[in-house]
């Protein structure tokens, strides 16, 4: 399964998040939203959580940086159900890491979704733009080439 794309949405009065239609069936009944990098949420679908959570449960519990990771990811975060209109609340723990007060950018990354706020995504999205050589540069010693 792959999330891609971009959108715009905002929350409403009630701290509900409309999920894009195409996000919809792909996240499946129950999924999973968390503390994301780079002060983003990140959406997980119930399979893809199982995953992600069986590689933080293989980390060394003696690694100080490693139980920090886990313990960010697992406290952080909120099993979710959308509602029947496709929304879904954020609690305010979530909302707080993302600094998301209205709008937001609702983006497919691949095995995830990330909910940014509107602000933070433009500025992260020009630093992408402007540094789009460098970070394909990067890639090749990850074993990516274009």
């Amino acid at each position: 399964m792959m999330f891609t794309g971009e959108y715009k949405h905002a929350v409403d009065a009630k701290n509900r998040l409309s999920i894009p239609s195409k996000f919809r069936d792909k996240l499946g009944d129950v999924f999973y939203i968390t503390k994301g990098l780079d002060h983003c949420l990140f959406v997980f679908s119930l399979s893809e959580w199982e995953l992600f959570e069986q590689k933080l449960k293989a980390l060394p519990l003696s690694n100080n940086k490693a139980r920090a990771f886990a313990r960010s990811f697992f406290a952080g975060a909120s099993e979710c159900e959308l509602d029947k209109q496709g929304r879904v609340l954020i609690p305010q723990n979530l909302r707080s890491h993302a600094k998301i007060e209205k709008d937001v950018y609702v983006n497919g990354t691949g095995s995830r979704i990330e909910i940014w706020d509107a602000a933070s995504w433009e500025a992260y999205n020009e630093f992408l733009t402007a540094n789009m050589d460098e970070l394909a540069e990067d890639m090749e010693s990850l074993g990516i080439s274009f």
